[in-house]
C-alpha cells in the first residue's frame, strides 16, 4: 500500500509513503520461463514507458504503461507483467534480455534471463 495509517490513542493519521527517488528493480524471477514481472518506484506522476531489447541491441518489445501517479510498484498486482512475447505475440527465446525504462527525465535498464 502506498498510505500508511498509524493510530495514536483515539487518533489515526495517514502518511503517504512516495518514494523519493525513481528507481528501477530487478525482474522476478530472474532467470524466468514463461512470465516475469519488473518493479519500479516512481517519485512524481510521469508516462512510463519499459522496452525490453535482445542481447544484440534489437528491441523485441515496448510496454507503453501511459501516465501512471507517484509510487511504489514493486508488489506483483503493481508491478509492470511481460509473459516472454515480442511485439507480434510469438514467444521469444532463451537467451539474455535488458529492459530500459524511461519514466519522464528518469531512464534505467536493467539484464534479466529467460531460460526454456
Amino acid at each position: 500500500s502506498d498510505v500508511l495509517k498509524v493510530t495514536v490513542g483515539e487518533q489515526s493519521i495517514k502518511i503517504s509513503l512516495i518514494p523519493r527517488q525513481f528507481a528501477l528493480y530487478q525482474n522476478y524471477p530472474n532467470p524466468f520461463n514463461p512470465e516475469t514481472w519488473i518493479p519500479y518506484d516512481l517519485a512524481t506522476e510521469v508516462p512510463v514507458s519499459i522496452t525490453i531489447h535482445n542481447a544484440a541491441g534489437h528491441r523485441i518489445r515496448t510496454l507503453e504503461l501511459g501516465t501512471q501517479p507517484a509510487g511504489s510498484y514493486v508488489a506483483k498486482d503493481k508491478a509492470v507483467y511481460w509473459n516472454g512475447q515480442n511485439d507480434k505475440g510469438e514467444l521469444v527465446s532463451s537467451g539474455i534480455y535488458f529492459y530500459l525504462m524511461k519514466a519522464g527525465n528518469y531512464h534505467a535498464t536493467k539484464k534479466m534471463i529467460i531460460l526454456k
